[in-house]
């Protein structure tokens, strides 16, 4: 499901489809827009600052995102007349905190979710502050249609004509005011089957929880006319207030000798580390399969050869003015991005592509899509082929003959995720055979421990299959043994890298 401003985004509770219903207008829209721009000047590094202290996210952050949910909710149509003032809670800062870090694309934890509400934001490619997912949430307003009091009989409809409106109504449900977020920079983080190399993950908790079902977010009248009593008559820029609210208390640390005790912590994993590596003969591999490319690199610029087909982009290509030659078959001159935008593999924020080289067209046709206006050229020469890089989970058993088995010309294998403790699965059925290349009845996932590629606690691998060898050499890496064979009579063999 693409969101808003083509973002990902995910809800935290069961989407209720109704007809369609006209969209809303955002008031004020022009404030929301200077209230936004502000923040887009900060260092493009912002997630950065969690690793020069213990929070997970900077002030200016966390007070960027309080800010602009108390504007969104003080000026909500129709109006609110018991829309409380929203502050910031620390506690539930560190819950978002544990959640960012298992960077996991899914609500949670679940022991949490009954009492909290979360919302969800992720981006990579170019900066983008965190209020950009909260205004992408609020901008949901365009296709709900509030439940006024006489419709509400008992229960209140929810009418929403978009794919999902829950951002939208937990960010303006009136009784939630305390928020708490942290953001975290995940490798490789799988947003629903695409692999993002440096996703930015926001995590925002709530509580009260909002979004109950047969429930409006909020009660229409005038501003702080139905406020609850504990707020003794407090009203401020149409939001319910009591004095003191916007407070902010920070953690209380400990009065330990932090530095001290880090560097102690480091000496002895360090020690424990060097004695785990004489036992398992460890050996660690960080060469990848995709090569990382600018806009303007053409194919004809890359090297040649099999582990020259996976290439990663970066975000803005469309403003490039690199030329792409061709339709559906690119002449080797073009720009591999383009291309692939050009195509539809990939967007203006980047990812990866899979290249097949074709031979030699007679000639190329020109065309526009998707932005890119390719040029025509009605001469021989040699092409290519772009392709999405695909994912796939596989088991501990799972071989390269089962997955992708070699065919020439090469063909392209899924990038595969593998699951925790492939050490420990039985070797008689996830055998390893082979050091470097390997025997294509050896099991992926334990070839890539054996390598260096993962560790046992899993992740992604890039498998190429190559030809078969004549010898695969038998040794001892990372804990698991590999076996030896010599003429083989059949099969193929593959390589493992890593996806960093």
């Amino acid at each position: 499901m693409k969101c808003t401003a083509q973002e990902w985004l995910r809800v935290t509770t069961v989407l209720f489809m109704a007809r369609a219903i006209p969209a809303m207008v955002v008031p004020n829209a022009t404030l929301l827009e200077k209230l936004l721009e502000k923040y887009m000047d900060e260092d493009g590094e912002w997630w950065m600052a969690k690793q020069r202290g213990k929070r997970a996210i900077t002030d200016n952050d966390m007070q960027s995102i309080l800010d602009l949910h108390n504007k969104l909710r003080s000026q909500v149509y129709p109006t609110a007349s018991n829309m409380q003032y929203m502050t910031w809670d620390v506690e539930l800062e560190r819950s978002a905190e544990s959640w960012a870090e298992s960077c996991l694309w899914e609500h949670g934890p679940a022991s949490l979710l009954p009492s909290i509400g979360q919302n969800l934001g992720a981006h990579w490619g170019r900066y983008r502050p965190p209020t950009f997912h909260v205004q992408a949430w609020y901008d949901e307003v365009r296709d709900f249609s509030y439940p006024y009091e006489h419709e509400c009989n008992p229960y209140c409809p929810f009418r929403c004509s978009g794919p999902v409106c829950t951002h939208y109504t937990q960010v303006v449900w009136a009784t939630s005011n305390r928020i708490g977020c942290a953001i975290n920079l995940c490798h490789n983080m799988n947003i629903w089957g695409q692999i993002w190399p440096k996703a930015v993950y926001l995590v925002c908790n709530y509580s009260p929880k909002g979004n109950w079902w047969g429930h409006a977010p909020y009660k229409h009248g005038r501003p702080c006319s139905a406020c609850p009593p504990s707020f003794g008559g407090g009203c401020r820029e149409n939001l319910c207030y009591k004095e003191g609210s916007n407070r902010y208390y920070p953690p209380q640390e400990e009065e330990t000798n932090e530095i001290e005790r880090q560097q102690s912590q480091v000496r002895d994993t360090h020690v424990q580390t060097r004695a785990d590596d004489s036992n398992r003969n460890e050996v660690i591999s960080t060469q990848q399969m995709s090569q990382i490319v600018s806009c303007e690199v053409r194919l004809r610029d890359q090297c040649k050869g099999t582990t020259c087909n996976r290439y990663e982009c970066p975000a803005g290509c469309l403003d490039s003015k690199a030329k792409v030659i061709g339709s559906v078959h690119y002449e080797m001159q073009s720009s591999i991005c383009r291309a692939a935008i050009h195509y539809g593999i990939i967007d203006n924020d980047g990812g990866w592509v899979d290249i097949t080289r074709q031979g030699r067209k007679h000639y190329f046709i020109k065309s526009n899509r998707n932005g890119v206006q390719t040029i025509g050229k009605y001469q021989s020469a040699n092409s290519f082929t772009v392709s999405k890089v695909t994912v796939q989970a596989v088991t501990c058993e799972t071989t390269v003959e089962q997955l992708c088995p070699f065919h020439k010309p090469a063909s392209h294998c899924p990038r595969v995720y593998c699951p925790r403790n492939c050490m420990q699965a039985n070797p008689h059925y996830a055998r390893v055979i082979g050091t470097r290349v390997y025997s294509d009845l050896s099991s992926i996932c334990r070839a890539a421990v054996h390598a260096g590629v993962v560790r046992n606690h899993g992740g992604y691998v890039d498998v190429m299959p190559v030809d078969k060898r004549k010898t695969y050499t038998a040794s001892f890496q990372n804990g698991i043994f590999s076996e030896s064979l010599q003429n083989p009579p059949g099969g193929k063999a593959f390589r493992v890298f890593a996806v960093v």
